[in-house]
C-alpha cells in the first residue's frame, strides 16, 4: 500500500535470528510499506508501544501489562551453552555444586534474560558467577567456543552451532527455565493489514520452534 508505514520493534535476538526472514518476505508482498526496524530488551519495547512510538514489537512476555496485547508466537528453554570439550560434556550431565564455579558469559545484565536467569538460579539456591556480560549475543558465542566460560542460552540462538558440534546445550536442571516469546501492540485497536501480515510472517517464521 502506497504511502504505508509499519514501525517495528524487536530484542536483539529477535532482529538477528528471526527477523531477516520475516523482513524478506514482507517485503515481496509489501515493496511500498515504510519500515522502520527498532532494536531494543523488552522493558524498552513494552514502553515504546506502550507510548504509541513502535506498532508492533517481538518480545518475552511482559508483566501484567493491561494497556497492551500480547498474541503469544513460541516458547523456549534456557539451557547451559558450553563448549564441546567442557567436562560436562564428557561427563553427560551438569554437576551441581560446580555451577558456582564456573565463568558466566552473559547477555547484558539490564535485559529481562539476565534478570530471569538471576531469579531461576536464586530460587534453585545456586551460586552463580557472572564474569562477563556482552551486548553481543555472536561474541558470547564465540567466547564459549573457545572455553572462556559457558553460558545461558535458547537453542534456537545457537541453532547453527549445536547443529554443527562447535557448541553443546545442556539442561539448567530438573526444572525447566521456559519463556513465552509474541507480539505486543496496544490492546484497543485493530490491527492494520500490514500488521495482521507481520503478524502472520512472525507465526509462521517460529512455528517450528519448540523447547527441547
Amino acid at each position: 500500500e502506497p504511502g504505508s508505514r509499519l514501525r517495528v520493534g524487536a530484542t536483539l535476538s529477535a532482529c538477528q535470528y528471526l527477523l531477516p526472514g520475516v523482513l524478506r518476505e514482507f517485503k515481496k508482498t509489501h515493496p511500498k510499506c515504510r519500515i522502520t526496524l527498532e532494536p531494543g530488551d523488552t522493558p524498552a519495547l513494552i514502553e515504546a508501544v506502550r507510548d504509541q512510538r513502535l506498532d508492533l514489537a517481538l518480545a518475552l512476555a511482559p508483566h501484567r501489562e493491561p494497556a497492551l496485547e500480547f498474541q503469544r508466537l513460541f516458547t523456549d528453554e534456557l539451557m547451559f551453552i558450553v563448549a564441546p570439550q567442557h567436562p560436562w560434556v564428557e561427563a553427560g550431565g551438569v554437576a551441581r555444586p560446580e555451577i558456582s564455579r564456573q565463568s558466566f558469559i552473559l547477555y547484558s545484565r539490564n535485559s529481562q534474560t539476565f534478570r530471569t536467569v538471576e531469579n531461576y538460579f536464586r530460587d534453585e539456591g545456586v551460586v552463580f558467577n557472572p564474569a562477563m556480560e556482552l551486548g553481543s549475543i555472536e561474541t558470547i558465542k564465540e567466547l564459549v567456543k573457545i572455553g572462556m566460560g559457558i553460558s545461558v542460552l535458547a537453542t534456537w540462538i545457537a541453532r547453527e552451532e549445536l547443529k554443527g558440534g562447535s557448541l553443546v546445550a545442556l539442561p539448567l536442571g530438573r526444572r525447566k527455565l521456559r519463556r513465552e516469546w509474541g507480539i505486543l501492540h496496544g490492546k484497543d485497536r485493530t490491527l492494520s493489514l500490514v500488521e495482521a501480515e507481520f503478524v502472520r510472517l512472525c507465526r509462521d517464521a517460529t512455528a517450528t520452534l519448540k523447547p527441547s
